[in-house]
C-alpha cells in the first residue's frame, strides 16, 4: 500500500467530501480516524445522523435524545469538535439535520428524505465542486439521484441488521436499497464482504489502521485516577459495554480469578444486568481517547470477551490492533477477525480457555514471539488506510 504524503496538485485539487457518519467526536470511530487523516487537504462536510436503536424508557435513550436536541436548537459551539488526533483548525465543517427518530414506514422515509434534502442540497450546491460521498449508515439510500454530487460510496463498518439494540429489519431492507445505487462499497472484514457481494455488489477489502504514535507515547508514571480504589492487578477491556459480552466469559473469569479487578470502560447500551453485577467487575464510564493509552500501561493484561455471533463475526474491533499497540498482553475470543492476529495475542474459544490464559498472562507478562510479531502493525497506520479509501473514493 503506497504512503500518503500529504501533497496535492494544486492544478488538481481534491473534490470536497461529504461525510455522513454518527456525531463528530461522540467516539473515536474508523470513520473518523480515516477522514481526519484526509483533513489536511480535503474539504470535509460531516453529517451528524440519528441510529435506529428501538427508543426505550432509560437514561441512555434521554441522553441521545437530549445530545440531538442541543445539536439541532442550542447555540452553535464556538470550537468545533474534534476526533481523536486532529487540532480545531483542522476539523471538518459540523452539519446536524433534524430528522425524523425512525425509519421504518414509508412516512418516516420521505419525511427524512424530504428533511435531509432541505438542509443539505443548497450547502452541496455551494461546495467549489460537486462533492464525493462517504457513508457508514444505509440510511442515506433515499438521498441517491437527490443531492448533487459525483459518487456515492458505502463504508460498511458493520452488519447492523444483528447489531444488538438497531432495528435491523428496517437497516437491512435500506442496505439492500443502497447498495445497488452506490458508486463503490468498501468493507472492514472477509465476512462484510461476502455480506455485500450477497446483495449484489462487489467490496473492496480495508480493514481498521492504528495510530502507533499515540499508543506507544509515554504516559505519567504511576497509577491513574481512573483506578484509584480499584484493588490490583487490573483486567481491563475498554469499547461499548453491550450484549456482543460474552457472559460466560465474564462470568468464570470473576470466579477463578484469584485477585484483582476487572474493569469495562465505555459507553452502556444495555447490556446484561448480570453482568456489572458480578464480583470482581467493575464498570467505569467513557474516558478520553487520549486517556487509554495510560490506563493501559496500568493494566496487566487487556482482554476482549465477545460472544461468538453473526454480529461478532462481521465487525472488525477497532481495539484489537490498538491492544497490540500498547505493548499489554491481551485475551481475546476467537473470531474472524482476532484469528489472523493470533500470533501477537492469546485466542480463546470456551470460558476455561479465556480464564487460564489471563491467568497465565498475569504472571508470565507479555511472551517474546508475540512481541516479535507485533512488528506487523507497522504496516497499519491510518495514514495509509486513508490513501487507499480515498483512491476509491475518486474512482481510481
Amino acid at each position: 500500500m503506497a504512503h500518503n504524503t500529504g501533497m496535492i496538485d494544486p492544478a488538481h485539487p481534491s473534490r470536497p467530501l461529504l461525510v455522513f457518519a454518527d456525531d463528530w467526536g461522540r467516539h473515536p470511530s474508523s470513520c473518523q480516524h480515516l477522514i481526519g487523516k484526509l483533513l489536511p487537504h480535503r474539504e470535509v462536510v460531516w453529517v451528524n445522523t440519528i441510529g435506529t436503536r428501538p427508543p426505550r424508557l432509560d437514561w441512555s435513550t434521554a441522553r441521545r435524545v437530549a445530545g440531538k436536541f442541543r445539536q439541532w436548537f442550542g447555540p452553535r459551539p464556538a470550537v468545533p469538535t474534534t476526533a481523536p488526533e486532529q487540532a480545531p483548525a483542522l476539523s471538518p465543517r459540523i452539519i446536524s439535520p433534524k430528522m425524523w427518530p425512525s425509519f421504518r414506514s414509508a412516512f418516516g422515509r420521505g419525511l427524512n428524505r424530504k428533511l435531509l434534502t432541505r438542509a443539505l442540497k443548497s450547502l452541496v450546491e455551494s461546495l467549489a465542486q460537486p462533492p464525493d460521498v462517504v457513508t457508514t449508515l444505509p440510511l442515506v439510500a433515499d438521498l441517491i439521484g437527490v443531492l448533487p454530487v459525483r459518487r456515492w460510496v458505502y463504508y460498511c463498518v458493520d452488519d447492523f441488521s444483528v447489531w444488538p439494540g438497531y432495528d435491523g429489519a428496517t437497516m437491512l431492507t435500506m442496505e439492500r436499497d443502497l447498495i445497488p445505487k452506490v458508486d463503490a462499497v468498501v468493507a472492514v472484514s472477509d465476512t462484510l464482504v461476502k455480506h455485500v457481494d450477497e446483495l449484489g455488489k462487489p467490496a473492496h477489502l480495508l480493514t481498521h489502521g492504528v495510530d502507533l504514535d499515540h499508543w506507544r507515547s509515554p504516559v505519567s508514571p504511576g497509577l491513574p485516577l481512573e483506578f484509584a480504589g480499584l484493588k490490583p492487578p487490573v483486567i481491563l477491556f475498554w469499547g461499548v459495554v453491550d450484549r456482543r459480552m460474552d457472559m460466560a466469559f465474564v462470568k468464570h473469569l470473576s470466579a477463578h480469578l484469584p485477585e484483582g479487578t476487572i474493569v469495562l470502560v465505555g459507553p452502556k447500551e444495555d447490556p446484561d444486568p448480570e453482568l456489572l453485577a458480578l464480583p470482581r467487575v467493575v464498570y467505569l464510564p467513557p474516558v478520553a481517547f487520549d486517556r487509554l493509552p495510560a490506563l493501559a500501561a496500568a493494566a496487566a493484561v487487556l482482554v476482549m470477551p465477545y460472544i461468538d455471533a453473526p454480529v461478532t463475526h462481521a465487525m472488525q474491533p477497532l481495539k484489537l490492533k490498538e491492544y497490540i499497540a500498547t505493548g499489554r498482553p491481551a485475551v481475546v475470543r476467537a473470531l474472524p477477525a482476532t484469528k489472523e492476529w493470533g500470533d501477537c495475542v492469546d485466542l480463546a474459544a470456551t470460558p476455561e480457555e479465556f480464564t487460564a490464559r489471563v491467568i497465565n498472562r498475569l504472571t508470565t507478562g507479555l511472551p517474546g514471539d508475540q512481541n516479535q510479531a507485533r512488528v506487523r502493525l507497522n504496516r497499519e497506520g491510518w495514514a495509509d488506510k486513508a490513501h487507499q479509501l480515498e483512491k476509491w473514493v475518486n474512482g481510481e
